[in-house]
């Protein structure tokens, strides 16, 4: 079928004359995750992993993905002819050193504009141009060639009330407008879709999971300009838009708008946001800035009123998974029980809490050596029984009107080794050695991101993706600027200098091939602390409120400080949890939050 597929696109490529033809993961928005009518690149190679880039030349082609998908990328691009190439490995090619190397003289390079950040396809276009090759960003190939290909989403949308967002969008808007007035901005072009639903008080239902609606925004001095799909707003949201002086028009319409832009102006805009097509429309003579979006910031830095909301979001989901978990030991071998079904069962807890809209993502419920894939995805076909022995790791969240949360824990189903043992203790050390830090003002995720890694690499143990990444509200599970990562990856805006009201995953991982994985996840609240001499310093609260299975836990590789840590956090647990579970669920969670 791939291979089919392949040399349909190979007939495109000769009667167009592109020679090389590029397909991102990517919708016109950059967003990570894509609406059904975006997964070209999964439709073109089988693989479904989240990230991912797709090269095809006439006679070759090759796949780009990160460390979280290294396994099962292997796995899915078998037979189909094309090379995995593993991101950030020793003498593996970048995409765009790959894209240099394959595009002959006086040759074309093509891709779809819309769906190719403004950035990439600039250095694209300037390696190329020491060849005299040429791109082709006004074609779609792949349109052409899938016959039942789904329509672009226009679910409607809705607004959330003060009383979820604590901010009006007038007051957002304002504050948007100073941050353009001090670069001396005439327009502010915004794509990314967490971006505009937050600055709009809007969400939606366009990209599963992720409660955003396709669109595009521009802000100007008196007014703000917002391109949306027909019938996607009803009369009482666009009344209420209209009363901020938002203006309202067709989705599609952008790309025109875009090209009236008068060349005396200056546009404020991020490259790697914005996507080559919006950017290649702009008027020569335009002045661009180029910056992370103002909105980007803004949003990561959550107000009293969100983050006592996401607190009650966390409790929620605590009892949701507390319950699953207490249900898990219970009957793991007395019923059958299967990934998914366990995944089923946790998501059925999550809609019996009030205020549950949907799953944050698509829930990871991986057994045994199925666990060391990062991003695991069971299927009706891969869907293994669970016994009563080993790991399940359950990597998953939800999406509340108090917030968005994400939670991994690693449950024991019965009997381990003792070096899976002394992987899990190390992983709950790690976990707790990063949150509970104190740290001054300045740092950012490279800064501490050690502190979690640093218990693994000490018995040369290393897990291939970051320890921790920002989370919205009632918005993207993934969301920049803050994170936590132990060196500076390009492609992620997430290294920010940490603020008070940041909010950000804890959940380092060890990940062992064709044997176990684990991952341990909490989120932080980022706080200030004392103030002295020495400057202001920071620390974290945790919000995630669910027991880590003592059962994995082998106290010899703990210290004292480890203990106490884990005990504090567990009591913690138990007061928060407790009063919402039945008596013998809650005397089940006592006795799994006993101080050790």
């Amino acid at each position: 079928m791939i291979v089919e597929r392949l040399n349909k696109l190979r007939e495109q490529m000769r009667q167009k004359q592109i020679d090389v033809y590029m397909i991102p993961t990517e919708d016109f928005h950059e967003s990570e995750y894509v609406g059904d009518y975006f997964k070209v690149r999964k439709y073109m190679s089988g693989f479904t992993g989240s990230a991912g880039t797709l090269v095809v030349t006439l006679s070759e082609a090759g796949l780009w993905t990160d460390g979280r998908y290294f396994i099962q990328a292997e796995n899915q691009l078998k037979g189909t002819g094309i090379d995995l190439y593993k991101m950030g490995e020793p003498k593996v090619p970048t995409v765009e050193e790959f894209i240099k190397e394959k595009t002959p003289e006086h040759g074309w390079l093509g891709f779809d504009g819309r769906v190719v950040n403004a950035l990439l396809g600039i250095k694209l276009k300037e390696a190329l141009e020491k060849k005299d090759a040429k791109i082709d960003a006004s074609s779609d190939l792949v349109d052409a060639i899938w016959e039942d290909r789904p329509a672009i989403s226009k679910e409607p949308a809705y607004l959330l009330d003060i009383k979820w967002v604590g901010k009006p969008r007038k007051e957002k808007l304002s504050e948007i407008r100073e941050v353009m007035e001090e670069k001396k901005a005439d327009s502010f072009i915004l794509t990314s879709l967490d971006d505009i639903a937050w600055l709009l008080n809007i969400r939606g239902n366009d990209v599963t999971y992720n409660p955003v609606v396709l669109s595009y925004v521009i802000v100007r001095k008196e007014e703000c300009l917002l391109f949306i799909q027909p019938g996607a707003l009803n009369e009482i949201v666009q009344k209420e838009l209209e009363q901020d002086a938002v203006k309202i028009y067709p989705y599609h319409s952008v790309y025109q708008y875009i090209q009236a832009i008068p060349e005396t102006e200056t546009v404020l805009l991020s490259k790697k946001r914005v996507n080559y097509a919006i950017l290649s429309g702009l008027k020569e003579g335009i002045t661009i800035i180029d910056e992370i979006n103002p909105t980007t910031t803004k949003k990561a830095i959550k107000n009293k009123v969100e983050l006592e909301n996401l607190r009650k979001s966390h409790i929620k989901d605590g009892v949701a998974v507390t319950k699953f978990m207490y249900w898990l030991k219970h009957q793991v071998g007395k019923e059958e029980i299967t990934e998914i079904s366990a995944a089923d069962y946790l998501e059925g807890l999550r809609k019996e809490q009030e205020g549950f809209l949907e799953l944050s993502f698509d829930t990871i419920s991986a057994y045994q050596a199925n666990a060391a894939m990062m991003h695991y995805s069971a299927t009706p076909e891969h869907n293994a029984k669970l016994k009563p022995e080993g790991f399940l790791l359950v990597d998953s969240g939800g999406q509340y009107y108090e917030g968005t949360t994400d939670i991994t824990r690693t449950f024991v189903l019965g009997p381990i080794p003792d070096e899976w043992k002394k992987h899990y203790t190390l992983v709950a050390k790690s976990m707790l050695n990063l949150a509970n830090v104190k740290f001054l003002y300045g740092c950012n995720g490279l800064n501490l991101d050690i502190l979690a890694r640093g218990p693994l690499w000490n018995i040369g143990i290393d897990y291939r993706c970051g320890t921790g990444h920002g989370v919205g509200y009632l918005l993207n599970v993934h969301e920049g600027p803050n994170g936590f990562r132990w060196k500076h990856v390009p492609e992620r805006d997430d290294q920010a200098v940490f603020e008070e009201g940041m909010v950000t995953t804890d959940e380092p991982g060890v990940y062992i091939e064709n044997s176990h994985g684990i991952r341990t996840e909490n989120e932080l609240i980022c706080k200030k602390a004392e103030k002295n001499e020495y400057g202001q310093f920071m620390e974290f609260e945790t919000i995630t409120y669910a027991p880590i299975d003592l059962d994995g836990i082998d106290v010899t590789y703990f210290s004292e400080t480890d203990k106490m840590q884990l005990n504090q956090y567990h009591k913690m647990v138990y007061e928060k949890i407790s009063p919402y579970l039945t008596k013998e669920e809650a005397d089940w969670l006592k006795e799994y939050t006993r101080e050790i």
